[in-house]
């Protein structure tokens, strides 16, 4: 018995040991960068193409029929009159009727292409919440060191600070040697049709692009824990979007007389066994990445933990399914959005139908999620389809590729108190329809972005600080001067 505790002692002061090493040698991967003089950029000029670009109602409309074509046309005229040194410079051509493709052409065709991307559409403002916000959500009102409205975040700043950002560099005299497109689709928010056709047009033309910047990570403040500092999250994989639809169909008639399971009662079955068998964790691929870059930058004991993953990914698990938003990073999701049964109160619907949508990690594919569902519901009762609007997941982008290394370094010049660090975007943006044309797609806008500014994006009081809307265009020109 002795030699067995002496045993266990001498293998937990390995254990320990071990663990202690891996502690110190778990060093920061943040690069040490030159400081340089800012880049002039008239901060109000570009908060005032902003609150010009959000007057117009571009929104995408879940209902095909309430599109608004002339809204779109409006801001094409406005962004020709408010860059003309990018119309006159850079190739114009609309795709898919609405969508914009701009060109640049570079003095060496030898190197590849770059992209930068933003989308013009917007979601709507929810009916009877007009009157929660500050400042009307179509006003663009510049006030209190903000512009207000809606696609401040999400992503019209995004739209403008590329356009500006591209008429200050042609004004300077810049000459790209490589090409740089701008593609802004008109319908990111209900699919993306306008990115794929763009997509589709430039694999026709055989174009093969160096790497590929969109939307989908900021700098955030407060929000990972043990981390002081800012950390500006570089999307480097995006989640996949399923929905699937499940029916049941059986008999009607009057409620005074129902069977002992009702459709209705059958879909409810099947969604809580969706809910109640949720997909196993998985540390590999962005997340691992983005605790591999964070975790030296906490305080003990977490950077012990992150060191440690090896013998303590379960705890680090159980920490992070307590957040919705880490749960989400770590496994594909499922959430129940839509039910349908009778029109009436008092008739038992013939058929009933439910909507879930997926958030499908990197390494699960569509066919297995709707395998996992299938298994959990175990119920041929309940028919499953899976709708139009769905894609697997992206690949994951190199974090050591050059080109991470100088988005990196742009970030760091521009905004030296944070920390850089990949993440996996739980969102779908337009970028996944150019993985065709390369396996560089990094997702990063330096919006800067509290726990309470979260809920602004698709939310009320959407908004974005004049100083970041200048910081973005700073971001933008850098980029394309240090990745030619």
């Amino acid at each position: 018995m002795k030699k067995i505790l002496l045993g266990i002692a001498g293998l937990l002061v390995i254990i320990i040991a071990i663990m202690l090493i891996k502690t110190a040698t778990f060093t920061s991967k943040q690069v040490e960068v030159t400081q340089q003089d800012m880049i002039a950029v008239d901060r109000m000029a570009v908060a005032q193409h902003l609150s010009g670009a959000i007057q117009l109602k571009t929104i995408s409309w879940q209902e095909e029929s309430r599109f608004n074509p002339a809204a779109f046309l409006e801001l094409h005229r406005y962004l020709e009159k408010t860059y003309p040194l990018v119309h006159k410079t850079m190739t114009r051509e609309k795709v898919a009727g609405y969508s914009l493709l701009f060109t640049w052409k570079g003095s060496d065709p030898s190197k590849k292409p770059v992209l930068l991307m933003a989308h013009q559409d917007v979601v709507p403002i929810e009916a009877g919440t007009e009157g929660d916000w500050t400042y009307p959500g179509f006003s663009g009102r510049i006030a209190d060191g903000f512009v207000w409205g809606r696609g401040a975040l999400d992503i019209k700043n995004g739209l403008v600070s590329i356009l500006d950002a591209m008429e200050n560099l042609i004004r300077q005299g810049f000459k790209p040697e490589r090409t740089i497109y701008l593609a802004f689709g008109h319908d990111e928010e209900i699919g993306g049709k306008g990115a794929a056709a763009m997509s589709a047009l430039l694999e026709k033309r055989g174009v093969k692009l160096e790497y590929v910047v969109d939307e989908g990570g900021a700098i955030m403040e407060g929000m990972v824990p043990g981390v002081k500092k800012p950390v500006a999250l570089i999307g480097i994989a995006e989640k996949g979007y399923m929905t699937l639809e499940l029916t049941v169909k059986g008999e009607g008639g009057h409620s005074s007389m129902p069977p002992e399971h009702t459709t209705v009662g059958i879909l409810s079955k099947a969604i809580c066994a969706i809910e109640s068998n949720p997909f196993s964790a998985d540390l590999k691929g962005a997340a691992e990445k983005m605790f591999q870059y964070v975790g030296p930058e906490m305080s003990f004991p977490l950077n012990m933990v992150m060191a440690n993953l090896w013998l303590l990914e379960p705890v680090l698990e159980g920490q992070l399914k307590g957040s919705q938003a880490t749960n989400a990073s770590l496994r594909t999701t499922a959430a129940a959005t839509m039910i349908r049964g009778s029109d009436k109160e008092n008739v038992l619907p013939q058929k009933a139908t439910a909507m879930v949508n997926f958030r499908i990690i990197p390494g699960e594919t569509m066919d297995s999620v709707t395998e996992h569902v299938r298994d959990a519901i175990d119920d041929e009762r309940v028919q499953i389809r899976r709708t139009e609007n769905s894609n697997g997941p992206s690949g994951v982008s190199d974090v050591e590729s050059k080109e991470f290394t100088a988005l990196r370094a742009t970030i760091n010049t521009l905004f030296p108190d944070v920390i850089v660090a990949p993440y996996l975007v739980l969102g779908a943006t337009d970028s996944r329809h150019y993985s065709n044309l390369t396996d560089k797609i990094f997702r990063f806008i330096p919006e800067r972005m509290k726990p309470e500014d979260l809920e602004r994006q698709h939310g009320t009081n959407e908004r974005i600080g004049i100083d970041e809307l200048a910081d973005c265009v700073r971001y933008y020109m850098m980029l394309m001067q240090s990745t030619q």
